[in-house]
């Protein structure tokens, strides 16, 4: 029959200070929002309409690690579906315009929302992201 070793208490690694600044989360939801790096405000997050750079120019915050993933469309989706939807109603029960008209209505209108809305909020989602700490590789320190 095999031993065991017992298994000893060991302390956990100390949580090293990245390099760049860390604000609080709702000031860098806002700088993200706003199109800048959550870090330290300075350079812009994206280089496309989508696309976040990989660092941040001014701060070195490896901007690039950010996981935003399904999030920001998520979110999107949530925000301009509670906005167009009882929008839609309201002018169905008020004038019952013909199809054609709620087509032509809230077609371009969802487009142009979630067009406009997709960008701030995945800037607000890395901005979150960073100001959680969650800018690692794999998650690993």
């Amino acid at each position: 029959m095999t031993e065991i070793a017992p298994v000893r208490w060991q302390p956990a690694r100390e949580q090293s200070k990245p390099a760049w600044p860390v604000p609080r989360a709702i000031e860098a939801m806002w700088r993200g929002a706003c199109g800048h790096c959550p870090a330290c405000g300075k350079t812009n997050l994206f280089r496309g309409f989508l696309k976040v750079t990989e660092h941040c120019s001014a701060c070195s915050a490896p901007l690039g690690l950010a996981r935003a993933d399904d999030a920001p469309p998520y979110f999107t989706i949530l925000i301009v579906g509670h906005l167009i939807v009882p929008a839609m109603l309201l002018v169905e029960r008020a004038w019952a315009p013909p199809i054609w008209v709620h087509t032509a209505i809230w077609v371009p209108m969802t487009l142009a929302l979630a067009l406009a809305l997709l960008r701030p909020i995945k800037g607000a989602t890395v901005g979150v992201l960073t100001a959680c700490g969650m800018l690692k590789p794999d998650g690993r320190e």
